[in-house]
């Protein structure tokens, strides 16, 4: 299968992996003190974060591009690197990780029933759960370090929906045109089901980080949107 124009991915995922190695970690001897239900929330997104990706490079590589299958590498290794990061920012608070949380089950096995393009599906829709949450947690403590942590993850997690949103629509132009759109309606429902999850389960956390539940919801469905013009548009690259 022909994708295109994924070489600018693969070398966007190479400057930002350069621009991480010269800037370095954040000081976590600074320590890090939140509440904690914020503390319980981080967990949970950290064992989401952790993994190998390998079915999703498996497929990737049966896509047929290289150039496409090296950016999904560099995507998997930031994927990583955050878990790493959450893993750090709980050690410095004191919180340990978790072994393994029934959502991110529930994801992978999700990720894994079928192709490609039902992986991206999939995956997208944490992402977008995912752009939210860090910037409430960023923007929502007093804690300097996790705002840095969460500021550094969510520039990365910026990146990484165009990049999905690019694969979606070479996959969806596959498609025929009057099923395109009920797909990607279909995802939106169930990226509200999933949103609504996320707010009941991490709603103590989110109340601390003063954003509520239905602010989270609202905004996480607002961005669903921009999501589905992007994979529709022809230039998916686009998305703000």
């Amino acid at each position: 299968m022909h994708t295109g124009g994924f070489a600018k991915w693969a070398r966007r995922f190479e400057d930002e992996r350069e621009r991480r190695r010269v800037q370095g970690d954040p000081d976590w001897e600074q320590g890090a003190t939140l509440h904690p239900a914020v503390w319980a929330s981080i967990q949970r997104f950290q064992v989401g974060e952790d993994g190998d990706g390998a079915v999703l490079v498996g497929k990737a590589d049966e896509a047929g591009d290289g150039d496409y299958a090296r950016a999904v590498r560099l995507f998997v290794a930031e994927e990583q690197n955050h878990a790493r990061l959450l893993a750090r920012l709980l050690a410095a608070g004191g919180a340990p990780t978790l072994t393994g949380h029934w959502s991110d089950t529930v994801f992978v096995r999700l990720r894994r029933l079928m192709g490609l393009r039902m992986e991206l599906l999939v995956l997208m829709i944490a992402e977008v759960v995912a752009l939210r949450y860090y910037r409430a947690l960023r923007d929502g403590t007093d804690d300097s370090l996790t705002s840095d942590v969460a500021g550094w993850i969510l520039s990365d997690e910026q990146r990484h929906v165009p990049f999905h949103c690019e694969r979606l629509h070479t996959s969806l132009a596959e498609l025929p045109r009057a099923m395109r759109r009920p797909v990607m309606a279909l995802w939106q429902l169930l990226l509200l089901a999933v949103s609504l999850i996320v707010a009941l389960d991490h709603g103590p956390a989110l109340r601390r980080l003063d954003i509520g539940r239905l602010r989270f919801v609202a905004d996480v469905a607002a961005s669903s949107g921009e999501v589905v013009s992007a994979v529709l548009s022809p230039r998916p690259d686009a998305f703000p």
